[in-house]
């Protein structure tokens, strides 16, 4: 397999354009090089090797997009002229079923159905005028995926070399309401500092994303071990490579080096991640409680010169549509059971409410804005440092005082 440089586009949930950067740069052994961050996502130059290794490690990017061509664009036809004349039979050939997909960003194309169409005609003609013989649409399963980009003046057509998208490692048996996509979880978890080398408490683990996120890292599992990928039905791939790649990957595997806990209100959801943890190959890794959140103790003592982080995605009205009176009390009681419970840890909180940090009574010392799905929400990040009395039953957690260290 030659050394060849290719450019690519690794897109990413907006907000973790920089958590990527960092952990691209973390990847033993692969040379790709950021060129250049975007909204949601870093363009790079890498190896065909640099592209399955960044295939089979990155917890943050939804997919490896392998840039074929790039042109100006006024009407449909000059998509179509574009994929016409670019040489597919380097990746795939006549015989191979073919999906194209189509994104968009401020193009004054009509339709991007028909902008679809004309790039998957390209391509398809392509083969017709060289062989005689053309690849069929395949919706489920194609061997070559081929994606259409349009901004406002051009088209860019990329290979997927990753197939489905890359947060789906394989390991999900099912969900609860409202789950985490893997790769938001793990950047989360990068954007809130947790190393781990930290203990982790999950109090609201639901179907178990992040604390299994979590788990797969700190015993050094990459997290593509356990599902197939787009390049390995593409040409120019050497599969010998693939197999050391994957050889090293799978002994790379340690045993985690401080606790990580899970807990949950709803003992179906405990079971749930267990089952998952399980197919994921972390069920060892995690300690598994049903448990309230808002009542008992800390889950596990702090080892001395340890670091501990709360970190969850707690249900909010947007997500699971909670609702009423406790719904409303959620937040001043988490804050309340964080400051008397867990004085000395970090907490990182995924909140649709942008106030958050008045119902809880704590003052953020980082922000960052996400996106799940299509609800903005924060990532606060708050250092425990102090506490107070818990507030009075039916107090308004906007007349409490605040005490040392939180919110003025």
């Amino acid at each position: 397999m030659s050394d060849d440089q290719y450019s690519l586009y690794l897109p990413c949930p907006r907000g973790l354009e920089q958590a990527l950067r960092e952990e691209i740069a973390e990847i033993d052994g692969c040379g790709a090089q950021v060129q250049a961050e975007h909204a949601a996502g870093l363009s790079l130059r890498a190896s065909l090797r640099d592209v399955m290794l960044l295939n089979l490690h990155t917890r943050i990017a939804s997919r490896v997009l392998l840039r074929v061509a790039q042109g100006p664009v006024a009407h449909a036809d000059d998509i179509y002229r574009l994929a016409l004349r670019q040489p597919w039979e380097q990746w795939f050939d006549a015989d191979s079923t073919l999906r194209v997909d189509v994104t968009a960003e401020r193009s004054p194309l009509q339709s991007l159905h028909f902008a679809l169409l004309r790039a998957k005609d390209g391509v398809c003609d392509h083969f017709r005028l060289r062989d005689g013989r053309r690849p069929s649409v395949a919706r489920d399963e194609p061997q070559a995926r081929v994606h259409l980009h349009l901004d406002a003046g051009s088209a860019t057509l990329y290979l997927d070399t990753s197939g489905e998208a890359l947060f789906k490692r394989g390991w999900r048996s099912a969900h609860g309401e409202a789950p985490l996509k893997e790769n938001l979880a793990a950047g989360l978890l990068r954007l809130a500092g947790w190393t781990p080398r930290a203990a982790l408490y999950d109090p609201f683990c639901g179907a178990g994303t992040l604390v299994i996120e979590a788990a797969q890292r700190a015993c050094g599992i990459a997290p593509g071990l356990q599902r197939g990928f787009g390049f390995e039905r593409l040409r120019g791939f050497d599969a010998a490579v693939w197999r050391d790649l994957r050889a090293r990957a799978q002994a790379a595997r340690r045993e985690p080096a401080a606790p990580i806990v899970a807990a949950d209100i709803d003992p179906r959801m405990v079971a749930l991640t267990r089952d998952n943890a399980r197919r994921a190959g972390v069920e060892g890794a995690l300690e598994l409680r049903q448990a309230d959140a808002l009542e008992g103790a800390a889950p596990l003592e702090l080892a001395p010169g340890q670091s501990g982080w709360v970190l969850s995605n707690p249900p909010y009205a947007e997500r699971i549509e909670a609702k009423g009176a406790q719904a409303e009390q959620l937040l001043p009681r988490l804050g309340d059971r964080l400051k008397q419970r867990f004085v000395g840890w970090n907490a990182a909180l995924l909140l649709a409410d942008l106030r958050a940090e008045r119902s809880l009574g704590l003052k953020a010392s980082r922000r960052h804005v996400l996106y799940n799905g299509p609800i903005e929400c924060r990532l606060f990040t708050f250092a425990l440092v102090a506490g107070r009395p818990q507030r009075k039953p039916g107090a308004d957690p906007r007349e409490a005082q605040p005490g040392p260290g939180l919110a003025q």
